[in-house]
C-alpha cells in the first residue's frame, strides 16, 4: 500500500442508533449516528414502527387542513351571496340562461 493515500482506520468505531443501541465495529469514521438499526427495524423485530424523517405526513396534514378551511369559507361566502341576492337578479339570470339556450 502506498503511504498517505488511504483513510485512517478506527478499530473501535461506534455506531449509535436513535433507539439507543450502540454497536462497536471497525470503520474509517470514528462515530456514526443512524435512525434505524437491526435491533429496532420492523423487518427484524416484527413490530410496526412509523418513521417520518422528512416531515411529509405533517406537511400533508397541514395542507389538507388549509384546504378544508378554504373550502368551508368559499361555501359560506357562496351561501351568503345567494341569500342576499334579490328576486329581480334571479329573474335576470333565468332570462339570460333562457336566451343562451335558445
Amino acid at each position: 500500500m502506498k503511504p498517505d493515500i488511504h483513510p485512517t482506520y478506527f478499530k473501535a468505531a461506534t455506531i449509535t442508533c436513535a433507539c439507543g443501541a450502540v454497536l462497536h465495529t471497525g470503520s474509517t469514521v470514528e462515530t456514526m449516528k443512524t435512525e434505524i438499526c437491526s435491533q429496532c427495524h420492523p423487518f427484524y423485530t416484527g413490530k410496526k414502527k412509523f418513521i417520518d424523517a422528512t416531515g411529509r405526513v405533517d406537511r400533508f396534514k397541514k395542507l389538507s387542513q388549509k384546504s378544508a378551511v378554504k373550502q368551508a369559507a368559499r361555501l359560506k361566502a357562496t351561501k351568503a351571496k345567494a341569500a342576499t341576492e334579490t328576486p329581480e337578479a334571479e329573474i335576470k339570470k333565468e332570462k339570460k340562461t333562457a336566451k343562451e339556450a335558445a
